[in-house]
């Protein structure tokens, strides 16, 4: 506690919230539990032994209960009004999100249903759906038109993505359909902040209009303006499967290096005396990107480390990487402690505390550098190991899979990123003031063009891909075991100590697997899933598996959304495909019928 007191408490803190998602305990309750938690918490002025020595428990308990009463609050669920399957609303746009084929999608606040009679009308956020030859929806309008409405569908079963609580996690509560024409009324007062959304509308606008070939146009979108709402399906599945994903989300090491960029610019033009305001600059800087680029989480985890990192510097304190991202973690969750549930919340505090944890002792296995370009090169090295290490045990559990090309993908186009990362930035920048310097263009493209073909060939190594990984929460703690023990094995692998606990962990984590293993292949069931109105039939007997399903139906999806979800639960990996007419109303397995309709 006396080393790292405030990532202890936020610890606590998540533990709180960990507690309350799971637990949820009632409102007198928690607050019997606050009450009580401040008592223990002002006795730590008393000044006895016991109390003295107890004062770390209270502080960790208090923080605990904060984590439990925030996330109460942040979990709360407005009044959903009774909707008709089909209503009149008003809406204006909230946010833009990934098209699909057809239709374009976005984040709205419906403003009024004129049918319905409730005082005091709240906005309530809804994912809308609208047809790809309707005018895209803007900033500076509110829109009335006619829309098929419904809540999110339950969950039938524990491996089923829940999308339902999902959008929650995002307060939306509501989703929607457009298929018809749209009315809209231009707003008489539009907000800063709106007005702030409808320039990165219009920037994202421009860069359509640019000589850049449709491919780069979308990618130079998501990588600095955090767009990939157009970007086609190729090259995102180009960058899944290498492990790249993160250089087209605007993550913390865009935002390291345009904060360098500037922080770089603000010294070579700021006197040596001054230095301190080109640190402030710069923070200034990044904050004003990070709100023009819609302010997504992983923006502002990003920008809230490297003020907190940096404040400790202007304040001439020792700067301690661990207090930063433990300080902005604090701050985050206060904010909204829904946060802690987003997986890229997870991953980037667990690739950081990688980076800091095995980074040093990595890099010590390469020859002491002569150069500083050897340097640089050993630096990235050790740094994409370690966070490819401390992330893998959190993206296998998450995603399911893990491509072993991912480690040579992140070597090769990592120490590129500071190069992509600004000519993308300056090209913006460039194109937002109008710039139609046709050269210019042909370069960035053929050179982004070359980095996504690049991309393309290592993505093309499937036999490396490995795919429907199961992992437990009990294995996921086993092998962050093993990573921790991992540092000490590197530093002095013969240790016999070291190797003992290391050993042991690795054990552990077998046994896990072992046993979890053999539970799912002893499980025998038949199951009924639903994909939107049919009905596909499961039926499981230890390691055979076959799935019933009518004929004439797109198997692709259906292996996508039920097959392989339910392959990764039971731990299986064969199965089979069998079809039923489609006029068949039920079928008996078992002694047991099950209908069909």
């Amino acid at each position: 506690m006396n080393k790292q007191p405030l990532l202890i408490l936020v610890i606590c803190l998540i533990l709180g919230i960990l507690f309350q998602e799971y637990l949820i305990l009632s409102e007198l309750t928690i607050f019997y539990l606050l009450v009580f938690s401040g008592i223990s918490l002002i006795s730590i002025l008393i000044k006895s032994p016991f109390f003295q020595k107890a004062k770390y428990y209270f502080l960790g308990f208090f923080f605990f209960s904060i984590g439990i009463f925030l996330h109460s609050q942040n979990s709360d669920k407005p009044e959903i009004p009774t909707l008709k399957e089909k209503e009149n609303i008003v809406f204006q746009l909230s946010k833009k999100l990934n098209s699909n084929e057809k239709n374009r999608r976005y984040f709205v606040e419906i403003l009024a249903i004129p049918s319905n009679d409730i005082k005091d009308f709240s906005p309530i956020k809804t994912v809308l759906s609208i047809p790809k030859h309707q005018e895209p929806l803007d900033f500076n309008h509110f829109y009335n038109a006619e829309v098929y409405i419904h809540q999110p569908e339950k969950i039938n079963n524990d491996f089923q993505f829940d999308y339902e609580k999902y959008l929650a996690r995002q307060d939306v509560f509501l989703q929607a359909y457009l298929p018809n024409d749209i009315l809209k009324t231009e707003k008489t007062e539009v907000s800063f902040y709106d007005q702030i959304r409808q320039k990165r509308l219009q920037i994202l606008n421009k860069i359509n209009q640019t000589p850049l070939s449709p491919k780069i146009q979308e990618f130079l979108k998501g990588i600095i303006l955090s767009d990939r709402t157009e970007m086609d399906s190729e090259t995102v599945q180009d960058f899944n499967q290498t492990g790249l994903t993160h250089l087209l989300a605007i993550s913390g090491s865009h935002m390291v290096i345009i904060f360098w960029m500037t922080l770089f610019v603000f010294n070579q033009i700021i006197p040596i005396k001054f230095r301190k305001l080109s640190i402030i600059l710069s923070l200034v800087l990044i904050w004003i990107f990070a709100v023009f680029i819609d302010y997504g989480s992983s923006v502002m985890r990003s920008c809230l480390m490297i003020t907190c990192y940096y404040v400790m510097v202007l304040l001439q304190r020792k700067s301690d990487l661990l207090h930063s991202l433990a300080l902005s973690a604090f701050m985050l969750l206060i904010f909204d402690s829904k946060q802690f549930f987003d997986v890229g919340f997870q991953l980037s505090y667990v690739a950081v505390v990688g980076i800091w944890w095995l980074s040093g002792p990595i890099k010590k296995l390469f020859r002491k550098p002569k150069y500083w370009l050897e340097d640089f090169v050993y630096s990235i090295t050790a740094m994409t190991f370690s966070a490819q290490i401390a992330t893998l045990p959190l993206a296998i559990y998450y995603f399911h899979q893990f491509s072993f090309v991912s480690i040579f993908a992140n070597l090769l186009i990592i120490p590129l990123s500071e190069i992509i990362i600004i000519s993308s930035l300056l090209m913006v920048i460039a194109i937002a003031f109008g710039m139609k310097y046709l050269l210019v263009f042909q370069i960035f493209d053929v050179f982004i063009l070359y980095v996504l073909k690049v991309i393309h060939w290592l993505s093309s190594f499937d036999t490396l891909m490995n795919k429907n990984l199961s992992l437990g929460l009990l294995e996921l703690s086993a092998l962050f075991l093993m990573i921790y023990f991992l540092k000490f094995i590197i530093k002095d692998i013969f240790n016999l100590k070291y190797l003992l606990r290391f050993s042991f962990c690795l054990l552990l984590f077998f046994g896990l697997r072992i046993g979890f293993n053999y539970y799912n292949f002893e499980k025998e069931e038949v199951l009924v899933h639903h994909f939107y109105k049919d009905k596909i039939i499961c039926v499981k007997k230890k390691n055979q598996l076959v799935f019933w399903l009518k004929e004439n139906k797109n198997e692709e999806k259906i292996i996508d959304f039920v097959i392989n979800p339910y392959l990764v639960s039971r731990r299986l990996s064969d199965f089979e495909i069998n079809y039923y007419p489609e006029d068949s109303e039920s079928f008996v397995y078992g002694g047991k019928q099950y209908k069909l309709k």
